[in-house]
């Protein structure tokens, strides 16, 4: 009678840590991106939190956007591209940006991401 072999070729275990790699690259290349995100939402949020409290208006909180930005650091979203609605007595600050990040060779990996604070008065 023959024995059975069993356990992992080494050509399995070589795949197998091919894919767990390309997976772990891929996240260390994504955590900058998402760092930068939460700059952009405590910025927001920081900046409505100033803001509450006063009579603003969206040049004010565009000034305000600017300080934060040079202080955080931020390049994925200019502060210029920050939209800025007035609804009623409430203004509301909107980030909607895409990051791409290269991942191998021509390949990147594209994340969207879409903030909305409300400034209420």
């Amino acid at each position: 009678m023959r024995d059975r072999q069993r356990g992992a070729t080494f050509l399995g275990i070589v795949v197998i840590l091919l894919i767990l790699g390309s997976a772990l690259y891929g996240g260390i290349r994504l955590v900058p991106v998402y760092l930068e995100y939460t700059k952009v939402a405590r910025a927001l949020e920081q900046v409505a939190d100033e803001h509450s409290a006063i009579e603003t208006n969206p040049q004010l909180i565009r000034n305000s956007l600017e300080r934060r930005w040079d202080v955080e650091d931020i390049h994925s979203i200019g502060w210029k591209e920050i939209e800025i609605k007035k609804e009623g007595d409430d203004l509301t600050m909107r980030a909607e940006y895409e990051a791409e990040q290269p991942f191998i060779a021509n390949v990147y990996l594209l994340v969207r991401f879409d903030k909305t604070v409300l400034d209420q008065q």
